[in-house]
């Protein structure tokens, strides 16, 4: 049995991911700075905390008591089954900010029909922020203190020479060495370089201008779901290398001028590239 259209609808579904963004970051918010039973995960450096997997559990809870036929892929708890809608749940983006008292983490919910993303909200509680898009509907930052939300637009007609560009690093120290040989041989043709440490937030500093290009090796699905709707809904385009879909081999976001240049200087960059 197909659903009914309006249980597809993205208006809605945004509605849900705001909502449910914010309450976990409120949760996480109460707990700032102080989690405990901390463990690692795939390396000494990457790390999960009891507030990343309480978060998950707070939006699962909200998600399927509202929409209980749904699917929700989430970063600690993995896929479940369900319809034609899933949800790709980022409980904690940036857990070693949250874990040392820093401002850049945030909650990221996006909604997927039929394998695609059409809503998204990725909520940054110290900031008193909450991004959200709506496909083909543009992108919207919702402020403490603003009486109504502000529509967002990525930087245009950027040079790479002249471009502030957000990027992040594996938490593997292979791979880690592998970047900063990439990042060394970049600087030089670029304005600079900055690492937030929250993929979700770099996406979405793209969309409010705050930064002209993203790229990075290794984020998942979670990471890049709801942040990348919103900086396509800003203007930006979003992939990968060579013409490939945006994924843990490769994401790149900028205007498409910049996208493209930027896309050229790391293909020559690149091992193998």
């Amino acid at each position: 049995m197909t659903e009914p259209a309006d249980l597809q609808d993205p208006a809605a579904l945004a509605a849900v991911a705001q909502l449910v963004a914010e309450e976990a970051g409120a949760l996480l918010l109460s707990r700032h700075g102080r989690p405990r039973q901390v463990q690692t995960k795939s390396s000494p450096t990457d790390v999960v905390t009891e507030m990343d997997r309480a978060a998950e559990d707070l939006i699962r809870q909200r998600i399927l008591s509202v929409r209980p036929g749904d699917a929700i892929l989430g970063e600690e708890g993995g896929q479940t089954a369900g319809g034609a809608v899933r949800w790709i749940v980022d409980p904690l983006d940036g857990t070693v900010n949250y874990l040392y008292g820093l401002p850049d983490w945030a909650v990221s919910i996006a909604a997927e029909v039929s394998g695609t993303v059409v809503a998204g909200a990725v909520c940054a509680p110290v900031r008193r922020a909450t991004y959200v898009a709506v496909r083909g509907g543009g992108a919207w930052l919702h402020s403490a203190g603003r009486p109504a939300p502000q529509r967002l637009t990525c930087n245009a007609d950027v040079e790479l020479a002249d471009a502030l560009v957000a990027t992040g690093f594996s938490y593997l120290a292979g791979q880690r060495a592998e970047q900063g040989a990439v990042v060394a041989r970049l600087l030089p043709v670029i304005r600079d370089i900055r690492r937030a440490g929250a993929a979700a937030l770099d996406l979405c500093a793209l969309a409010a201008g705050q930064v002209d290009a993203l790229y990075e090796q290794g984020l998942h699905a979670w990471d890049i779901a709801a942040g990348g709707l919103i900086a396509r809904e800003a203007g930006a385009q979003v992939g990968g290398l060579h013409g490939a879909a945006a994924s843990e081999a490769m994401i790149i976001a900028a205007s498409p001028a910049l996208f493209a240049a930027l896309h050229d200087a790391l293909a020559g960059l690149m091992p193998g590239g």
